[in-house]
């Protein structure tokens, strides 16, 4: 009798379990849900966030998708702030390249752990760079490039956008990948690093695409090669770096959708099926790539967890090589 008892209340408590978890799917969202964006407003990633957030506001149709701009130290204090906030699907982050997995070895102490503090809902988007040269040096392809640097050690110069960011760190990898010596020139933002090599101050940069490609169709840059492993729909007349003289190379930023970890699975797996529907939409698409990002067809939660492990040990390599490590 006593273990029939305890059969039947473990069954009401299973039953229990399974319709309080059908509830919270069905009833979700009650009121609104905050989008942090950890960028500044105006910029193509701050952009990417309300075009999101729209669209998921008309999909949910019950509340509203708002975007709360915390930007700081490259990205970290808004996902510092999404990890310490609730898990109850109420507050999404944008993640991306640099929160999430470089920026684990060059922080002595990050506020939160990448692998540990959120649930990835959706892999949003790649984002491509150029590598270009200034106009007046004989480089017309990145073999060139490379047989030229080799033979001219430490004579190029390289701007960026500061230690750290994607248009120092790619450089570095394609300086460890090719052997090639260069003097890196950092700047405080990537439009006065640019501005610098169109004026012939510096050799060349991996440059943002969106604001690259205008100097590159006045003829006041050279492309080389774009970062990513396929052509960008947008320049597909620029080749990838990888088929232009390097091989293998890749030095794309990425940005995903992330919860913080413990949000229950049903609205993880609700918000991904939204979040990948809305990426999938032609004007969606089109709008992203005005904005100078790949849009991606979203691998599952879980696979986005492993490529978040695989890009933090990728990018760990890279940093140590610039000398980067536990440097902020």
């Amino acid at each position: 009798m006593t273990r029939l008892c305890v059969c039947l209340f473990a069954f009401v408590l299973l039953a229990a379990a399974l319709t309080q978890r059908s509830a919270r799917a069905g009833d979700y969202p009650t009121r609104p849900i905050a989008l942090i964006a950890p960028w500044p407003p105006g910029g193509a990633v701050d952009t990417l966030c309300r075009i999101l957030a729209a669209k998921l506001s008309d999909r949910l149709g019950k509340a509203a998708v708002v975007v709360e701009n915390r930007p700081g130290a490259a990205s970290v204090l808004g996902l510092a702030a999404a990890a310490r906030a609730l898990p109850d699907g109420y507050t999404l982050a944008m993640g991306g390249s640099a929160s999430l997995a470089t920026s684990v070895t060059i922080y002595k102490k990050l506020p939160y752990d990448p692998t540990k503090d959120f649930s990835p809902v959706a892999f949003i988007a790649r984002i491509p760079f150029v590598l270009v040269v200034n106009p007046s040096l004989p480089l017309h392809s990145v073999h060139e490039f490379i047989e030229f640097a080799k033979d001219r050690p430490n004579e190029l110069s390289y701007a960026s956008g500061g230690p750290g960011s994607p248009h120092h760190l790619y450089t570095e990898l394609f300086k460890s990948m090719t052997g090639i010596e260069m003097r890196h020139i950092p700047y405080k933002g990537s439009a006065p690093a640019l501005a610098d090599v169109v004026a012939g101050h510096v050799s060349l940069m991996f440059g943002d695409i969106v604001a690259a490609v205008p100097l590159i169709a006045d003829g006041k840059l050279r492309a080389l090669g774009v970062s990513t492993l396929t052509r960008v729909p947008s320049v597909p007349e620029i080749p990838t770096v990888s088929e232009a003289g390097l091989e293998g190379f890749e030095g794309a930023g990425w940005v995903m959708i992330v919860a913080p970890a413990n949000t229950p699975a049903d609205i993880v797996e609700k918000l991904y099926g939204e979040f990948k529907a809305i990426v999938a939409m032609p004007d969606v698409r089109s709008n992203m790539l005005r904005l100078g990002v790949i849009p991606l067809d979203s691998p599952s939660p879980q696979e986005q967890q492993r490529f978040i492990n695989a890009e933090i040990m990728r990018w760990a390599k890279v940093v140590e090589h610039a000398g980067l490590t536990g440097t902020e």
